[in-house]
């Protein structure tokens, strides 16, 4: 499992000219899943983003994690996060999960999530053409993939 985090002070997901889902002071996650991704790395995944320490304290070092913040979190699936460009120009999505694995994972993800933050975790839609809008507050952005615990 791989997301890219990115710190906002705002956030949201236009479907078909309609916003479907938008957040202020928080994170914006984007998730790749691929085949060999496990409940294990959604807990492990889910423990990490709410307690990163990525939002300033009072002296404005980065030291308080999105739970100390009360701050929101929008997810949105993206499968291109697996793109393998190792040969030619066209990217290769081999390694993206196919839809029946990737959307219980997403929704279980989505869930798990929602067990550490107080607000409502919203979402884009999976498969949707998605217009992504944000303010990247920082900027912070952080690349983690569960493959790479260590």
């Amino acid at each position: 499992m791989r997301v890219v985090i990115q710190r906002v002070s705002s956030a949201s997901v236009t479907i078909d000219n309609q916003i479907k889902s938008s957040i202020n002071t928080g994170v914006m996650i984007l998730l790749g899943i691929e085949e060999a991704d496990t409940k294990e790395d959604i807990d492990w995944l889910c423990r990490k983003i709410a307690n990163m320490r990525i939002f300033p304290d009072e002296g404005g070092v980065m030291n308080k994690s999105l739970i100390e913040v009360d701050g929101e979190a929008l997810v949105v699936s993206q499968f291109t996060l697996h793109a393998s460009t190792k040969k030619g120009n066209r990217p290769s999505y081999i390694q993206a999960a196919k839809p029946d694995t990737a959307i219980p994972l997403y929704e279980s993800f989505v869930k798990e999530l929602q067990t550490h933050l107080s607000h409502e975790v919203k979402t884009g839609e999976f498969g949707a053409d998605m217009k992504v809008s944000l303010v990247n507050d920082g900027p912070v952005t952080i690349l983690v993939d569960t493959k790479n615990k260590q």
